[in-house]
């Protein structure tokens, strides 16, 4: 699946979501919603991250830290488009550039 396609199967998932839990994901008038989420779900990430290195309490998860990581990209790919980034775009525009660079 290609990364617009996957955004689009996220944010049916994220529709979904916040409708069957009464999510206003509008209702902070700044429109932050999305961002927050992703910070929320990076520090997620990072406790999981501790657990598994071993550097806090709990049994470590491989397969929690992925699903933590997955819920970071999902959170990032709902900002992206709330936020008009085309991140197929900017992903050309700040990494894969250098890939056409090196021949």
């Amino acid at each position: 699946m290609d990364l617009k396609g996957l955004q689009d199967s996220v944010l049916r998932i994220s529709d979904i979501y916040a409708r069957e839990h009464g999510i206003d994901r509008d209702k902070a008038a700044s429109g932050d919603w999305a961002l927050l989420k992703v910070q929320e779900e990076l520090g997620e990430l990072v406790a999981e991250h501790l657990r598994t290195t071993g550097r806090a309490r709990g049994a470590a998860d491989h397969d929690k830290l992925g699903d933590e990581a997955a819920d970071v990209l999902g959170m990032l790919l709902i900002y992206c488009r709330a936020a008009n980034i085309d991140i197929e775009q900017a992903m050309q525009r700040k990494w894969l550039h250098w890939l056409e660079k090196t021949g």
